[in-house]
């Protein structure tokens, strides 16, 4: 068997959208992946579904897998002919020990390849508004490690002149040793007027900021409880955090929410929640499937030219819906029906396909989208609604008591998808989770059974529950689940700016 091949991969300081477009390329190619603690998890999603996952974190008092092992399961695994990347955070050539696998694996005749990362003694004082030089401030850079070998006997630190030499200086994994630091710098030199900055999860949702002084950080610290993985920043440059600081002034700073969207519609919201500071634990509870019986459908589409109407009361109904026309080869020019949607998000998808859609109702739901078709049609004719299997009968039932032909056709089928359910309950557990978004009702339901309904009500004690509309919190509270926040506009960008508002209040009060 032929030798494969180790990538060593920077997965940048936390925050998953920093990873470098060649990391991604090597995490979705992967026989293989061996990663650490400060790899975001989030990463391995783009890992293909039948690569192995080993997890090798350490902490600076306990290790899952010594450094030795995991050079060790590099060579097997690549000696195996797997592509293997070693994912490792922040950058693998500052104190990630990349120097140290990279020699093993030529000890072997294993190829590899080293993909820089960036680190987070850089990015985690820039997430904090800290630009780690500044020309009125400084020139010059350090960067040394906080934590040495446990068993050295003295430190190989020359801090008589590191003290001095240069304006700034950043630590890693320090905290545990903030007072030596302290005492060294000030013993050679350093003022202890000289601002600090500790950075604890720099660039993520846990991102915590402490400023002090040589002088006051120790006790600082000692108050706030901070603890490791955390960056330690010495120098003027300390002082634009003041002006600077923006992450942590974002909106959804702080908040991990819970999306409970289908996979295939998630982006949207989780990508919005991000842009706003927080974020986006995806839980996909939803999956879309075509009818199990499709005769329905079949049937009204061979009798397309027949329709007077056809309403569409969803994207998934629009996409569903022309995938089954092109696969029975029924040409689109056959539908000389006038069309109707009940948002602007369906109306776009129809858009898309270059149709026209003559009426949107202001409010996005079934009654809204009867008050706007009141004056648009005549008793018999025909309509077709092509739609979900679980949707509600509101909208057959009105239209045809104002003498319609309603012909219904499921064009989709819902099932749950609880694939993430037992990691979703871990973090409800640790309170991990301050959010949970629900968009349809079906998400409300699978998430109740998913999670067990004799569980619910714990695990949400003291998260927001945020409900796209009012039909969706409706279903909440008949499953035992108060809403806090329900949007007044029924799309994705009316939950989010019901978020937002529930936000300002709790910021004003």
């Amino acid at each position: 068997m032929s030798k494969g091949k180790v990538f060593l991969v920077g997965a940048g300081p936390g925050d998953p959208k920093l990873i470098t477009v060649r990391g991604l390329e090597t995490i979705k190619q992967a026989d293989c992946i061996v990663y650490d603690r400060l790899a975001s998890p989030r990463l391995l999603a783009h890992a293909r579904p039948d690569a192995e996952l080993i997890y090798c974190g350490k902490l600076p008092d306990r290790h899952t897998l010594t450094q030795e092992e995991i050079n060790q399961v590099l060579v097997e695994k690549a000696l195996e002919g797997k592509v293997v990347t070693r994912l490792k955070g922040g950058d693998p050539s500052i104190f990630g020990r990349v120097g140290e696998e990279a020699e093993e694996l030529v000890k072997h005749g294993i190829p590899f390849e080293i993909v820089p990362g960036i680190t987070s003694g850089i990015a985690a004082p820039a997430y904090a508004g800290i630009p780690v030089t500044h020309r009125d401030f400084n020139s010059s850079l350090a960067i040394v490690t906080g934590h040495e070998r446990p068993e050295k006997t003295a430190s190989s630190i020359n801090w008589e002149k590191l003290a001095t030499a240069v304006e700034t200086i950043v630590f890693y994994m320090g905290v545990g040793n903030l007072p030596f630091i302290r005492e060294q710098l000030i013993r050679y030199g350093r003022s202890p007027q000289t601002p600090v900055a500790l950075i604890r999860w720099g660039t993520t949702v846990e991102q915590e900021t402490l400023v002090g002084t040589l002088e006051n950080i120790v006790e600082k610290r000692e108050e706030a409880g901070l603890s490791n993985p955390a960056i330690i920043i010495v120098g003027e440059v300390v002082r634009l955090r003041e002006k600077l600081q923006w992450f942590e002034k974002k909106p959804l700073f702080g908040k991990r929410v819970l999306v409970t969207r289908a996979r295939s519609q998630a982006s949207e919201l989780s990508e919005r929640i991000v842009e706003l500071g927080g974020e986006a634990y995806e839980f996909p509870l939803v999956k879309m499937i075509p009818p199990r019986d499709s005769r329905p459908l079949d049937e009204a589409i061979q009798q397309l030219d027949t329709f007077d109407w056809v309403i569409f009361t969803s994207v998934n109904g629009v996409s569903f819906f022309f995938k089954r026309l092109r696969e029975l080869g029924v040409d689109i020019r056959r539908m000389k029906a006038k069309l109707a949607a009940v948002g602007p998000k369906t109306a776009a998808a129809l858009e898309e396909k270059g149709l026209l859609v003559q009426v949107l109702p202001g409010e996005f739901r079934a009654e809204g989208l009867l008050n706007s078709l009141a004056d648009q049609m005549k008793p018999g004719e025909k309509v077709l609604l092509p739609r979900a299997d679980i949707a509600r009968e509101t909208l057959p039932r009105e239209l045809r008591e104002r003498g319609m032909a309603v012909t219904e056709a499921d064009t989709y089928e819902t099932v749950i998808d609880a694939e993430n359910a037992a990691e979703t309950i871990e973090l409800l557990k640790r309170k991990a989770i301050h959010i949970v978004t629900f968009t349809s009702s079906s998400t409300v339901k699978n998430f109740v059974q998913a999670l067990g309904s004799e569980h619910v009500t714990e695990l949400l004690d003291g998260v927001q529950v945020a409900c796209i509309g009012p039909i969706t919190a409706e279903t909440a509270k008949a499953l035992g689940i108060t809403p806090d926040i329900v949007a007044q506009e029924y799309s994705i960008q009316g939950l989010l700016d019901a978020l937002l508002s529930s936000e300002s209040r709790a910021a004003q009060r």
